[in-house]
This record gives C-alpha cells, structure tokens and sequence, in this order.
C-alpha cells in the first residue's frame, strides 16, 4: 500500500473543494471518531457469530467496507496534516506492544497481565 499516494490524493481532494480551511487536526480526529462510530454500529446489536458471519453477506460487507475506507481515509489525512509517518508510527507501536506484551505473560488471555487479579 503507498500510503503517502493516498494521502497526496487526499491533500488534492481537499485542496480542489478549498476544504483545508475546515481540516484541523481536531476536525479530523473528529470525524474519525465518528467514521468509527459508523463501523462500530454495523456491529452493534449483533452476537459474536453473527459478527464473523458477517463476510457472508455482500451488502452489510459493503458497507463494512466503505466504512473501513472512511476510518482509513480521515486517519491518513489526520497523519497527513500532522507530519506524521503514519508506517512508521504503526511499526513503533508494534514494537512497543511486543516489549509490552510478553508472549509467557499474555499468551491467551484477553485482559492486560498488569491488570489481573494476584
């Protein structure tokens, strides 16, 4: 994936619509919160099988995909507007959850090994 294309693409979007004006980082972060109330929502009512069977179902997938697109998108611009590398910062966040989350104490368990009952 070549996110800066995308992200030039966005830039040149918003520039021929003259929206910069309205694309401050709290704007963006915003209606990334919203975008990702979109998706959460598609999600919401349904049980966990539900929830994985969804992949069977070409019109709730297209609207999970244009949704996914949507968290995508305002995050991409968001990282765009603030100078971040948003790859890079991904790859960090990796590493730091790696030395966070050790495999012997994390290992099948959902809750943080910090936060469990001794």
């Amino acid at each position: 994936m070549d996110i800066k294309s995308i992200q030039e693409k966005l830039e040149t979007f918003a520039t021929e619509r003259d929206w910069n004006q309205f694309h401050s980082p709290k704007n963006l972060s915003m209606a990334l919160a919203g975008e990702a109330a979109e998706l959460l929502e598609i999600f919401q009512w349904l049980t966990e099988e539900q929830s994985k069977d969804i992949v069977n179902s070409e019109k709730h997938m297209a609207h999970v995909k244009e949704e996914i697109a949507d968290v995508f998108l305002f995050l991409a611009r968001l990282a765009d507007t603030l100078g971040v590398d948003i790859e890079q910062a991904a790859l960090d966040k990796i590493e730091i959850n790696r030395l966070k989350y050790p495999v012997d104490l994390s290992k099948g368990n959902a809750e943080k090994y910090n936060r469990r009952s001794k």
